[in-house]
């Protein structure tokens, strides 16, 4: 099998685990369930490592779907990319330092983005014409991807970013 189908079904995978992920988080807002607690529990003295790590994997699955797939950034694509390829670097630096100041800043980056990619997917799904597609050799309602019924390009940026924010504010302090 080659990796040009092994990688985006990775990634899909990965995107309905966080998906799954951030279900279970809102379920255990409404009903307390002590298996996700003890979870987050876990998860919270690792949060900066495994947010570096979805955001390198983002940045790079960006990166994937451009230039070995081919498939063409649109301005939506475009935007999203600016507010995710500081994130890794910022992250990054945080864990080389042992420094948990630089929380806010990639949770403002992630927040605008998950906006960003959440307008995205709406484009996508209900197929609106936008003015993104003026400039652009690239309309942004295109969905290169479309697998489990849901999961395009810009719903596994919406998950990444939200599985970011999620962990920042997890992270301990």
């Amino acid at each position: 099998m080659p990796i040009t189908t092994i990688i985006p079904d990775l990634f899909v995978f990965l995107t309905f685990l966080g998906d799954i992920f951030i279900l279970l988080l809102i379920i255990n807002l409404l009903v307390k369930i002590s298996a996700v607690d003890d979870f987050k529990n876990s998860l919270r003295k690792n949060s900066l490592l495994l947010a570096f790590i979805i955001s390198l994997m983002a940045s790079l699955g960006t990166l994937f779907y451009s230039e070995i797939l081919g498939y063409p950034p649109c301005t939506l694509c475009w935007i999203q990319r600016a507010f995710m390829y500081p994130i890794p670097i910022i992250l990054g630096a945080a864990l080389l330092k042992k420094s948990l100041n630089i929380k806010k800043y990639a949770i403002f980056l992630a927040a605008i983005g998950a906006l960003i990619a959440g307008y995205h997917y709406l484009v996508q799904i209900f197929q609106l014409s936008t003015v993104c597609a003026i400039g652009s050799e690239t309309p942004c309602n295109i969905a290169y991807s479309f697998e489990l019924g849901y999961i395009t390009i810009p719903m596994m940026s919406l998950t990444v970013f939200i599985l970011i924010i999620v962990l920042l504010f997890k992270m301990k302090s």
